[in-house]
């Protein structure tokens, strides 16, 4: 059995998540105990209102946090991952998880890189947009017609059938409903608070960098597929990190590449279950799991460890 994690990306995050896992497993705890920023992480996580959590300052720490007490319980069970990949942020997640830097560090990182995000973006600008079961050539085509009135760009290429659109809103809007109109689907507009993955936050990339200077970083101890390409970067993982909140990410390929690896069992971890979807959409001969709550975890050891230890 060769395993990946995957780790959850903005956007799943929920009131109370990863409580259960604090109160019932002391390495999650630890990993809660030891993250401390300048907001209450722990505090938001367990009680937070589903608005505050959305913002993106506020959710990205927290998604991390809880990823990376998953996490933890995972490897005290005996369950390691041969490699690792995230969903835009999940990216540092599973930095986090191969060694690169600590849970406590992502967090603080990750919490500037939301301010950044959210300054670069203000709030009714742009947007998002979910395409289902279009060709890749016409939705590159209509974005590019979408550009007379503003950026839109493929920002995800989450799996067959699913690419997401982004940039300033009324070009997204467009491309939507022109997109309609040559045949998707579904075009379904995401709820979150700017056009990441997009030009828009090519400066934003910059201010990152800086904040990324700041830190020094240990190398990988597994291999982390990287958004910006769907494969193993040698490049300098601060000038990845960069590019990837104005880069698309490339989710498919990444997949792709863990396959060709003779990865056989995924496992999503973190709130939600996107990812896993993204997985099963890719390929239907592999084990796919998804871990959000302790009753979550419980099935995953009893299928992977055969003990339900």
């Amino acid at each position: 059995m060769k395993i990946a994690i995957l780790f959850a990306g903005q956007g799943s995050q929920h009131p109370g998540m990863g409580k259960d896992f604090y109160d019932r497993y002391p390495s999650a705890r630890a990993i809660y105990d030891q993250v401390q920023i300048d907001i209450d992480v722990k505090d938001l996580c367990f009680h937070a209102e589903q608005e505050v959590l959305n913002d993106t300052a506020i959710a990205q720490p927290c998604i991390l946090t809880t990823s990376s007490a998953i996490a933890a319980v995972l490897k005290e069970n005996g369950i390691h991952a041969d490699a690792v990949a995230g969903l835009s942020l999940g990216e540092y997640s599973a930095l986090a998880y191969a060694g690169v830097f600590t849970p406590q560090q992502g967090a603080s990182l990750v919490r500037e890189r939301g301010k950044i995000m959210a300054a670069a973006l203000p709030a009714g600008t742009s947007g998002m947009a979910a395409v289902l079961n279009m060709d890749e050539a016409i939705i590159k085509e209509v974005c590019e017609e979408a550009q007379t009135i503003g950026v839109c760009e493929i920002a995800n290429y989450n799996c067959p059938g699913q690419i997401v659109i982004s940039g300033d809103k009324a070009a997204v809007e467009a491309a939507s409903e022109k997109l309609k109109e040559r045949g998707a689907r579904r075009v379904i507009p995401l709820a979150v608070s700017g056009a990441f993955h997009t030009s828009l936050l090519k400066d934003a990339s910059y201010q990152l960098k800086d904040v990324l200077d700041t830190y020094s970083f240990a190398p990988a101890q597994i291999p982390v597929i990287c958004n910006v390409s769907g494969k193993v970067e040698e490049r300098d993982v601060k000038e990845v990190l960069r590019e990837q909140i104005c880069h698309s990410v490339y989710f498919t390929q990444s997949i792709q590449t863990m396959l060709d690896m003779g990865i056989d069992t995924f496992i999503e971890i973190g709130p939600g279950h996107a990812l896993s979807g993204f997985v099963r959409k890719t390929s239907r001969d592999v084990a796919v799991y998804s871990i959000d709550t302790v009753e979550d975890l419980e099935k995953v050891l009893k299928e992977v460890n055969g003990d339900g230890k």
